[in-house]
């Protein structure tokens, strides 16, 4: 590998280097320690120096340098890891360089034209991915041994390196870490002892910062039972981070089958970058914290000085612009952050070039004016430039517009007659109690206060998408919305109000294209439209209904991933009471995509991750609760639902609109408040408490208890408990709930609570894996042999199979026809492929020729639902067959693998294995409605088509009625069924100890089953009429020039007495080439190219391929003979015939019962499995 030229200022320090070859500018030397005289201390120091010192010469012991007669410096040009390498290059230098020096008068001149030269080389073998490294050449170098240390296909992609140490006990190991797109590795080499470490991301659980006495700072990495502690970083926090994201994404990609359609930095795992992971951890930072919309990136920051005019002062900050959006933040996050839509920008003004200020002028007539801008100019040239090519119609729209309520639109009249298809226009609290402005009763005149302190807010800190958020902002928020501001300020405050703006008709577009549609979401739908706030006069009428429907109908076409799930109806009716329809619809997406992600699906992780998060705080801030409960899963289980629906289905709805109003502000961390608050409130009653269902019965008791007592809501419409107004119950203001939880837990920050959220992610995944592993193998282990512990491992055998599919392409076809409403036995599943390399790693015979041929029929045999992928049900079902089988079952099974559907008669090679699709493993059964792609999908509501419950009945029908199946069910296998399973029988013989004894046991059962077919042949002919023709089976008449097939077999005594230089394979299959009679003109099939037949040596036997062809013509009907029936010229055998003949040779019946070491197999399995998928 040609290197960087880097200064050498002495060419032999401390003896390191051995001199190998030099001219009078170059110097081969050798790495002391490594080649001819390797070993012993000295090897054993090298080897260690250079493995703490991070030196290329640790992979790379060979080594070129320039010199000049005249020079003591010595420049590195080159590197090589073997002899042949590095001599490559010297003799490149040769002869390209050795000539042109010559003519040169100075050493400076001749080592500027080297080095140059070296560049250029550099320059042309240099990888495109290495431009985007912030040190090319020193990466080139690491990954260089990166892919020497650790043998990972060349596909994987390295994405950075660190030096740490390795505890191994109390043992450092002193090392470098090497991050990698799917794996995290380690190596050190110290004194002989080299540590070498390959987890995959995947696998990982835990992943977190920790101090102890020992270590102030470290990594602790937890994955498949093991623990790794990393510490001494130079940059910790920062190989943290790349380790989250980096998890983060493999998690996300491999087992949530997400494909980051719209992120290139993440698309492809093959160009994943340490600076891409960076920008991405950024941009979801900004887009978190602004609440703006996924499509925005954070393209430049300045530091600024902003003038807030309620403050009469200049608050430093930070300048943030993305594609539509210009966002300002104070230093301390808190104090004062505001976003300005470019599309209400109308001009950018610079009055005063000395203070570098920037006047930027909004609809409105309002002005934000910026000083001391950094790059001040390039600013304003952008912000001009987004403004002109935002000045579009669907831009234009401006917060007055989005502000007004059109009491004049129609289609809001309860009980019209066409509700279904209309758009409300107006919220559905507004219609069923509109506002009275006349009533003078003291919650109204409490309510109208509220108003006018909101007005005030707006016009000292602005109104709509442009106001500023302060404390006060948050204080106003903790003390209640009012009824008539709450839907404005919660489409303000979630960043739903710039998704609608940009997005003009898009809602009506969905409903229109939607309501339509009939799937298994909009049967859900259905089915809970009227179980959403029953109590509500709203929903106790077709207006609220038909609103809800179209809305949760519309998501569920918008998303598919999602679709619709329980605990959404509930959201989306508190969210149409304080919201047009439309705007519903834009605060569901916010909720379900932006602040609650991977809430709404069919595992909940996100609502796992924050219930996660919540124990951890209650660990924190609770301690009491903690020692008194050590067991503290039982407030995860009651407070999903408090997570899942926000409270509002523990709490009152007019005491829940407030909650609601705290999270639309401050996210999930004011619902986490809550929780805390809740259970600090209950502390004294909860440690009384002896089991959990006393502690349910105080938390409901509690709930039951909390009032709105400034709810300005009509008692109808409330949903406070009657219990409540007992004398001996104690009440609790929903207001003074919430501000006693801002004011004991406000202090938790939102960077935190993202943090844990990361680290707790990893945590939940994997022990929903768990348990999906542990509900796949209790089914499985009802049909099977295999011990726990055995197919605990070909579990992770053939889940890691699964992952090494998906691992280096964009396209796998795992990823790309993933189904998440699939059972979890349908989770993982193996095209042919990737079957096939499982299948050449754990099938119990030797490596004979015949493994690929036997994978593909194996797959399609046991492929029952012909789709293309096989679950891990079926794969365990067969393996168990040739693991623990019978006798008969395993000849059974290997006669099954001979007919239709595994064995046709259609040439089927094995096909490479590239990333095949699955349509590509049934080569001959197709369905006749199969989509084009060929994938027959198993579920059988894909997308948005209708859900055929008939499929899904006779599905389990078949279940049912399938009994086992007898060996008189099976077919007749025919001749060139037959040939093929003898040609199979001799391929797995391949190097056993008695592969002669079993070769002429399968020379003899074959001569006898031939034998016993002529024999019945002859009997029936015996029995039948006259016919007019001779049969091809029946002795022809001396006259006549061709003799029957099996006159030309010889006696079983002949073959079962061979001479020793015989090949029982080459004669019995020949004989058995010129038994068969050929197939129809019609048909393509020969012998098939997956099953040539092979001699005892393992290769190919071209005897008999001539004999097939030399037998052929005269076996194909001419134009001037009369063809003969199919009926005299097919032969066939029964089962019962194969398995009565083989039971007679004890040779073939102990070498298919010979048990087989399960133990074994599956730990060269699970060593080799990466290997396997490298030479593929």
């Amino acid at each position: 590998m040609w290197l960087k030229p880097e200064e050498v200022l002495l060419k032999n320090a401390l003896k390191l280097w051995v001199t190998e070859k030099c001219n009078d500018y170059f110097i081969l030397q050798r790495r002391r320690g490594y080649g001819e005289g390797s070993g012993g201390l000295t090897g054993l120091l090298v080897g260690t120096l250079d493995t703490v010192l991070d030196s290329t010469a640790k992979v790379a012991p060979f080594r070129i340098l320039h010199q000049t007669p005249d020079s003591q410096v010595y420049w590195n040009i080159a590197c090589g890891a073997s002899q042949e390498e590095i001599t490559q290059h010297w003799e490149w230098l040769q002869q390209n360089i050795m000539r042109t020096l010559s003519v040169f008068d100075s050493s400076e001149d001749i080592t500027s034209f080297v080095q140059g030269k070296i560049r250029g080389l550099i320059a042309e073998e240099g990888k495109v991915s290495l431009v985007q490294e912030d040190d090319p050449e020193k990466f080139r170098e690491a990954l260089l041994r990166f892919e020497s240390w650790f043998c990972l296909p060349e596909k994987e992609k390295l994405v950075t390196y660190y030096s740490c140490s390795y505890w191994r006990g109390r043992v450092p190991c002193q090392g470098w870490l090497y991050l990698s797109t799917n794996f995290l590795c380690f190596y050190s080499y110290l004194l002989g002892n080299e540590v070498k470490l390959v987890v995959s991301w995947v696998e990982i659980s835990r992943l977190e910062k920790m101090s102890s006495v020992l270590l102030t700072e470290s990594i602790r990495v937890c994955a498949g039972g093991e623990e790794y502690v990393f510490s001494m970083f130079l940059h910790l926090q920062q190989t943290f981070l790349i380790m989250e994201q980096l998890g983060n994404y493999a998690v996300r990609r491999l087992i949530d089958k997400e494909m980051f359609p719209d992120d290139h930095i993440l698309s492809d795992p093959l160009q994943i970058t340490k600076r891409g992971l960076e920008t991405h951890a950024r941009n979801e930072a900004f887009r978190a914290f602004f609440r703006l919309p996924r499509e925005e990136n954070l393209l430049e920051v300045y530091e600024s000085f902003l003038w807030v005019p309620f403050s009469h002062f200049n608050t430093l900050g930070k300048i943030c612009v993305s594609e539509n959006y210009m966002c300002f933040a104070s230093q301390d996050g808190s104090q004062c952050h505001l976003i300005i839509p470019i599309r209400e920008i109308l001009s950018v003004e610079k009055p005063d070039r000395s203070s570098r200020a920037l006047t930027v002028c909004l609809r409105g007539k309002r002005a934000l004016k910026f000083s001391e801008v950094r790059d001040f100019e390039r600013l304003a040239g952008t912000i001009r430039r987004k403004c002109g090519s935002t000045a579009s119609p669907q831009h234009s729209v401006s917060n007055q517009m989005l502000l007004e309520i059109h009491e004049d639109e129609e289609g809001v009249m309860v009980g019209q007659k066409d509700s279904s298809k209309a758009v409300s226009t107006e919220a559905l609290m507004n219609v069923f109690h509109p506002h009275d402005a006349e009533n003078l009763d003291p919650k109204m005149l409490k309510e109208k206060m509220k108003e006018q302190s909101w007005q005030i807010h707006f016009a000292e800190y602005g109104r709509g998408t442009s106001m500023f958020c302060t404390k006060k902002t948050r204080d106003l928020i903790v003390r209640g919305v009012p009824e008539m501001l709450r839907g404005e300020l919660w489409m303000l405050f979630s960043g739903a109000v710039n998704d609608m703006a940009t997005h003009p008709g898009y809602y009506t577009e969905l409903v229109e294209a939607s309501l339509g549609a009939s799937s298994l979401a909009t049967d859900e739908i259905e089915r809970d439209l009227h179980r959403s706030l029953p109590d509500h006069p709203a929903f106790q009428s077709d207006t609220g209904i038909s609103a809800l429907r179209r809305v949760l109908t519309a998501y569920a076409y918008r998303n598919p991933k999602i679709g619709y799930c329980q605990a959404m109806n509930i959201l989306t009716s508190v969210l149409l009471l304080y919201a047009k329809e439309e705007e519903a619809f834009w605060l569901l997406v916010a909720v379900c995509e932006r602040m609650l992600p991977d809430y709404f699906n069919r595992r909940i992780i996100g609502a796992l991750v924050d219930q996660a998060v919540f124990e951890d705080l209650i660990r924190v801030r609770l301690t009491q609760l903690t020692e008194h409960m050590t067991d503290l899963t039982f407030f995860s289980s009651v407070s999903l639902s408090w997570f899942l629906t926000l409270f509002i289905s523990v709490l009152p709805i007019e005491s829940a609109v407030n909650v609601v109003d705290c999270f639309f502000y401050d996210g999930i961390k004011a619902i986490l408040q809550l929780g805390l608050a809740t259970l600090d409130y209950n502390m004294d009653a909860l440690l009384c408490c002896h089991d959990d269902a006393e502690a349910v019965t105080i938390l409901n008791r509690f709930f039951d208890s909390v009032t709105n007592k400034d709810s300005p809501l009509p008692p109808t419409v409330q949903q406070a408990s009657a219990g409540s107004n007992d004398k001996g119950t104690s009440r609790v203001d929903i207001s003074d709930l919430i501000r006693e939880a801002y004011e004991k837990y406000g202090d938790i920050q939102s960077e935190e609570v993202e943090s844990m959220r990361r680290r707790n992610k990893l945590y939940v995944i994997q022990t929903l894996e768990d348990t999906t592993k542990q509900n796949v193998l209790r089914v499985v282990s009802q049909e099977v042999k295999f011990t726990a512990g055995h197919l605990d491992e070909l579990y992770a055998l053939f889940k890691r199979q699964h992952f090494l599919s998906c691992y280096w392409t964009a396209n796998s076809p795992a990823l790309l026809h993933h189904d998440p409403s699939l059972a979890y036995l349908e989770q993982y599943q193996l095209g042919l492929s990737q079957y096939s390399l499982l299948f050449s790693l754990l099938q119990p015979w030797g490596p004979g020729t015949n493994t690929h041929s036997l994978a593909l029929w194996a797959f399609r045999l046991i492929d029952e639902n012909h789709d293309g992928l096989v679950n891990f049900k079926e794969f365990c079902g067969a393996l168990d067959i040739l693991y623990s089988g019978t006798f008969t079952e395993k000849l059974k099974f290997l006669f099954k693998l001979h007919l239709p559907p595994a064995f046709t008669c259609r040439p089927s090679p094995f096909i490479p294995v590239a990333e095949d699709l699955p349509h590509l493993s049934r080569l001959t059964v197709c369905a006749p409605d199969a989509p084009e792609d060929g994938v027959i999908r198993k579920s059988p509501e894909r997308g948005r088509g209708k859900v055929d419950l008939q499929a899904y009945l006779k599905q389990w029908q078949d279940e049912i009625q399938k009994k086992e199946e007898s060996i008189k069910d099976l077919p007749r296998i025919n001749q060139t069924q037959f040939i093929q399973l003898s040609k199979t029988l001799y391929a797995l013989f391949h190097g056993d100890p008695e592969e002669e004894s079993l070769f002429r046991a399968v020379a003899r059962v074959t001569s006898l089953l031939l034998r016993m077919e002529e024999v019945g042949r002859r009997l029936q002919e015996n029995t039948s009429p006259s016919k007019t023709s001779t049969s091809p089976l029946q002795p022809l008449s001396p006259a006549t020039s061709t003799t029957s097939p099996f006159q030309t077999i010889s006696p079983p005594e002949t073959i079962a007495s061979p001479r020793p230089d015989a090949a029982p394979v080459e004669t019995v299959t020949s004989k058995l080439q010129v038994a068969h009679l050929g197939p129809e003109p019609s048909s393509p099939c020969k012998t098939g190219s997956d099953g040539a037949p092979a001699s005892p040596d393992g290769s190919s036997n071209p005897s008999i391929s001539s004999s097939t062809m030399e037998t052929e013509p005269a076996n194909t009907p001419s134009d001037n003979t009369a063809p003969t029936s199919p009926t005299d010229m097919e032969w066939s055998f029964s089962f019962e015939q194969i398995l009565a003949s083989l039971l007679n040779e004890p040779v073939l019946v102990r070498f298919i019962e010979k048990p087989v070491d399960t133990e074994n197999l599956l730990d060269r399995a699970r060593k080799d499995q990466l290997k396997a998928q490298m030479m593929k």
